[in-house]
Order: C-alpha cells, then structure tokens, then sequence
C-alpha cells in the first residue's frame, strides 16, 4: 500500500512532537499517526523531563523557537543538548520555519541526526523521521551486540612460555599493542594466532570495547558485503531488517579477519577500500558510515607467495601489515609443550570434574616427541580427551592416544577409514598446490567452501 508515492511499513517506533503551535500538533498528529506506533505532542517544551520518563521515547522532532518574536533557534539547541543528555540514544530532527544552514549545521554537530524546514513538504518530513527512527533502531542494536559479547567473552589468558621465539614474540607485542597499527599475524594452523590478537587487543587503548573476529574462510561470496559492511531493510529478499555489519559492530573496538588469504582476488578490492576510507556504506544504501577500528589480520599461508604469484593485491598487504608477527609452531619450542599441557590439563579436570594431578614420566615424553601438526589447538584437544578417557590420577602415554608420526610408503599404504582416505587425499591436493585452495576444490571436485570446512576439520 502507498500514499503519496511512499510506502507504507509496519507501524514501529515512539515519536514525540515538541512544537508551541496546536495547529502544527493537530496537523502533525493525523499525518505521523500512519507511520509511528506511537505520537506524543507537546506544545511546552518543560514538560520533555517527565515525557522521557513516562515513555521510551526513538524519535523527537523538536521545534527551534518557542517564544513569541523570539527567533534565535538557540531554545532548539538547547532543549538538543538537554535530550542528548537525558537519553543519548534518542535521534532529535530540528523542525524550524528559518532555512538557516548555518544554524542546522550547529545543531547536527551537537548532536541532531537531521533537519525539516516549515512550511513542511509531507514526503520529505516522513522520510526523514523514518530514516531517524532507522539510526536509532541501528545504534540500539549496535549497543546490544557488544553488551552480549562483553558477557559472553570467555578470555583464555595467554601463555608465553620460556622459548626465545616466544620471549621476542611477547617483547614486540608489548610494544605495538598500545599503538593502531594494522598487525599480520602469521603462522601454521592451531598455533594461537586469535589469541595473540586478543593480547594485542587487550593491552590496548581499545580494550574497553570489543574484538569482533571474522573468519574469512567461511564468509560466502555472496554474502561479503551484508557480514562485513551490513545492509539495510529491503536490500535484497531476505533482508527483512537493518542489520549492521562487522566493520560497524567493531567501531572504536579491534577487528580481527581471520584467515585473510582465504579471501578471493575479486573481494580484496571492496576490503581495501573500506580500509583506506575508514568508511563503509550498506548494502542497499547510498549512506556512508565512519567507522574507527584496529584491524588484525591473519593467516597460514605463504601472503608473500600469493602476492608474487598475483592471487593476493600488494597494495592491500601494506596496508593490513604494517607490522608482521609470526608465530613459531609448537614443534620448534618444545620446552613449552609440558607447560602448555599442564594448564589444559587444569581446565578439563575442572570441567569434567576428574581427580588427576599430572602426567606419567613416559607421558611427558611422549608428548615432547610428537610433532604437533596441529599445534596448539592438536595439544588442547589431545589433553581434553585424555582426560575424559584416564581413570588414573596420572596421564599416562596410553590415555594420550596419540598418533604415530612414521607415515606409511605409497606402495603400501592402506586406509583404515574413509575420514582417514579423505583426509589423505586433501593433503595431497594441497601439497601440489600450495597457496592455492580454490585449484585444490576444483581438483577435489568440491566448492571452495566444502574445502574449507573440511581443512578445519582435519587440521590441515
């Protein structure tokens, strides 16, 4: 349904007119009464106080002017600055008879999402309201998904163990991280690069706000732009709200694009953009956003390689690694394997409620000899099941089930599963083409995506 061109959407929102003219309240109230769920009038600008705590008020429109032969506009300021004081996340639209630009501008820049100059074109008033009442419905979810991510946070405190490699590592994050330097963070799947930006992130400036992680590799293509830079109603067909993108939700906080050489060439430019711009604008809009983040970035692939063999742009590596930090893989910092196990060992015996105070001699053993291909991660999820399969109050080398490191030759080779075979076969596939996953799914005759989840799942 329609009236006069524009389109008429669900009733939603509370708006409170404030204008000393009953004519203009009587006029308002019959045209907005179609288009807010709820229109509260008020002709005595003293009485905002009470209305504000009466009702959850989204929107007002506030007259600039409300005593006779008195046309400053400076009543319409600070009536602004009182509401923004009140209730920060209410958007006010200016309503004055002056078309005075400067004015306007004075009260955006305190504050005020827009501006309507009477006599009022109807169109246009609506338009405005809505779009109001749309940033305010944007901020307030903005604020809601950071409060649930600051509750829902489960912070692993980080350990840096006693190697060199590390000791350097843990020398130069201390001093970047109070800086907004673009990081890379590089090194082998299950080596911890999430939780070196989260250490980053923490002895931050920023580490009041939050660190919004994307994985780079299970962002669809066709959904890039909605997830990173969100979309408004109406966009495309199952885009049944606003939605704010990770770029947005990350604002004055850190931004962590895991995997990022998983991104495809034709993507990187939309990101570099963004980067550079320090702006993104939604899907659907023509309305630029600022945004303000720390950007992290990571990988395990050879970024070098990629760029030199033109699947990675060179302009967007200087610009997400302005610093580059390696992490070393567990197999080369052997003496913090024990430690590391002992600290999982703590947290699973608590979780599973288990009486077990250490590992076996020959368990210590074991695990310094294993290579760790997994790293980290492969060390976590090995120590977790030890301690759901041991009835011991020690883990001994047999509770570690871990797996011989002697592979068989090819002319003899067997699989024993089917998981086993598939795996067998990706690894392969991707050691004949390093660096480059999108040959590997075409080898393989899957997407890029079932490759993806698949080199997740086997740690590959």
């Amino acid at each position: 349904m329609t009236i006069n061109g524009l389109i008429m959407m669900r009733k939603e929102g509370t708006l409170l007119v404030v204008d000393d003219n009953k004519s203009i309240l009587s006029a308002l109230e019959i045209l907005l009464t179609r288009y807010f769920e709820k229109v509260i009038l008020l002709n005595n600008p003293n009485q905002i106080n009470s209305n504000f705590r009466e009702h959850s008020i989204d929107v007002v429109l506030l007259d600039m002017n409300f005593w006779t032969g008195v046309n400053t506009g400076n009543e319409g300021l600070y009536y602004l600055s009182h509401i923004k004081e009140i209730s920060p996340e209410t958007e006010v639209v200016l309503f004055t008879a002056y078309a005075d630009v400067e004015l306007a501008v004075t009260g955006i820049k305190q504050g005020a999402a827009d501006f309507v100059v009477k006599p009022w074109d109807n169109d246009k008033l609506i338009a405005t309201l809505q779009n109001a009442y749309n940033l305010h419905k944007s901020h307030k979810e903005l604020k809601h998904i950071k409060e649930i991510k600051k509750e829902l946070q489960d912070e692993p405190q980080m350990y840096w163990g006693t190697s060199d490699a590390m000791l350097r590592l843990r020398e130069t994050v201390e001093k970047v991280a109070n800086t907004d330097a673009a990081i890379l963070i590089t090194g082998e799947n299950g080596t911890g690069k999430e939780m070196v930006a989260r250490e980053i992130h923490n002895r931050s400036a920023r580490s009041n706000e939050i660190m919004v992680s994307v994985d780079m590799g299970a962002v669809t293509e066709t959904l890039f732009e909605s997830e990173l830079f969100g979309h408004v109603k109406g966009a495309y067909t199952d885009a049944h709200s606003d939605r704010a993108g990770k770029f947005e939700v990350a604002s004055h906080g850190t931004l962590f694009l895991d995997e990022i050489g998983n991104l495809p060439y034709h993507l990187q430019s939309k990101l570099l953009a963004a980067i550079q711009n320090n702006r993104i604008v939604r899907v659907g809009s023509n309305s630029p956003i600022d945004i303000d983040i720390r950007l992290i970035c990571a990988t395990n692939c050879n970024i070098y390689k990629m760029v030199k063999d033109g699947t990675f742009r060179e302009d967007l590596l200087y610009r997400i690694n302005t610093i580059h930090i390696d992490i070393p893989p567990l197999r080369q910092r052997k003496e913090d394997i024990v430690p590391l196990a002992s600290i999982f060992l703590k947290k699973y015996v608590q979780k599973y409620n288990k009486s077990i105070s250490g590992f076996g001699a020959k368990a210590e053993k074991a695990l310094q000899a294993y290579e760790w291909s997994g790293n980290v991660r492969e060390l976590q999820h090995t120590i977790e099941k030890a301690v759901i399969m041991s009835d011991n109050g020690l883990i001994d080398e047999a509770s570690l089930f871990l797996k011989s490191s002697i592979k068989p030759n090819t002319a003899t080779e067997s699989f024993t599963t089917l998981e086993q075979m598939e795996r067998e076969m990706i690894e392969k596939a991707i050691n004949r083409n390093p660096n480059n996953l999108s040959a590997v799914a075409q080898q393989l005759g899957i997407t890029r995506q079932t490759l993806y989840n698949k080199i997740k799942k086997y740690e590959l």
